[in-house]
């Protein structure tokens, strides 16, 4: 194939499964980084998942930053752009997740304008789409729905990336020679971590293990599996179908319980320290002033939010994996790193 695809931040979790399924259909395959050493962790990360990224070029580019983009883009027909930050903490200023996901998602658009790039897959998240404000809160949404960022119990992971949704979708409306543009709204994405870069899905997971947590909150979410995420990603780059579209990527809705559960089925021997108990709500809103990790699931104690993947299923055509696959890979990679 004479053209490259570019994957932005290349060193996250999300981006390294993109990368490796590129690279699996014969793509030439160009990262981002913020650090210039990023080259030699991806290449041996992907190569715990049997592919040779030797090839693999990385370019130094900041979401936060115009520097780097341009030449980042030359000579690519299509960017995966997934960076964005996910704070295990919500930050006490919440420009600290807003700007990198706003104006790194409108800075990726202007430059893949600028270089005459086809198509643009965005990586969202469900959550853009699970939290509106007024009607019944505990049913089945699709991507028909958006959240309301105006609520006041949503954090700020979940504002940054309303807000980046929304620009991105204006901006490739208002602006000629923009490219086509999908967005993808994964659930919570878990399978296998391929280094100990780890996610702040796979974070819980090892707290969890480690036995920090005695309760679980009683909420739950859609979960998915990094595999099938990625292979939506390469799906929606060049399907005919998908220009101008949203599609929710997720499978089973489980509850953290369920979670701490499935964990402890598949690393039987740390299953004492894994939460069997949920904590009653009016706790873990009390809690939630001392423990800020908290504060991100407030808006879903006690309500079940399921998401429907007809559309990237059809669309797509991806199988999804069951949550608990996706929580057994996850486990038993953290346990071959050593982080379990």
């Amino acid at each position: 194939m004479g053209s490259s695809v570019l994957v932005t931040g290349a060193t996250g979790f999300i981006a390294k499964h993109c990368i490796a399924e590129l690279i699996r259909q014969g793509y030439r395959v160009r990262g981002t980084a913020r650090h210039p050493d990023a080259q030699a962790r991806v290449v041996s990360a992907l190569a715990r998942a049997g592919i040779d990224a030797s090839d693999l070029e990385i370019c130094k580019a900041d979401l936060l930053h115009d520097d780097g983009w341009d030449a980042a883009m030359e000579s690519c027909s299509h960017v995966l752009n997934v960076a964005s930050p996910f704070p295990v903490k919500p930050p006490r200023n919440r420009d600290e997740v807003v700007r990198p996901a706003v104006d790194g998602t409108l800075r990726v658009l202007k430059a893949a304008a600028r270089a005459g790039v086809q198509r643009v897959v965005l990586t969202s998240s469900m959550v853009t789409c699970i939290y509106p404000s007024g009607g019944k809160q505990g049913r089945t949404y699709t991507e028909e729905d958006w959240t309301d960022a105006d609520r006041r119990d949503i954090s700020s992971y979940v504002f940054s990336k309303v807000l980046a949704e929304r620009a991105a979708w204006e901006f490739v409306q208002q602006t000629p020679g923009a490219p086509e543009l999908t967005v993808l709204n994964p659930g919570l994405v878990y399978g296998p971590a391929l280094d100990l870069d780890l996610s702040t899905s796979h974070q819980i997971l090892v707290l969890m293990a480690k036995g920090k947590y005695p309760v679980v909150p009683r909420a739950g979410y859609s979960v998915v599996d990094v595999r099938d995420v990625a292979a939506a990603h390469v799906s929606a780059m060049t399907h005919p179908a998908a220009a101008g579209e949203r599609f929710l990527v997720t499978s089973d809705y489980v509850t953290l319980v369920d979670i701490a559960l499935m964990l402890a089925h598949a690393l039987p021997d740390v299953a004492s320290r894994i939460p069997r108990r949920e904590a009653p709500d009016i706790i873990i809103r009390g809690l939630s002033a001392l423990d800020r990790s908290l504060l991100a699931v407030i808006a879903d104690l006690s309500v079940r939010r399921e998401c429907n993947n007809t559309k990237a299923r059809e669309r797509l055509g991806i199988a999804f994996r069951p949550a608990r696959e996706a929580i057994r890979a996850a486990a038993e990679s953290l346990r071959e790193l050593g982080a379990i």
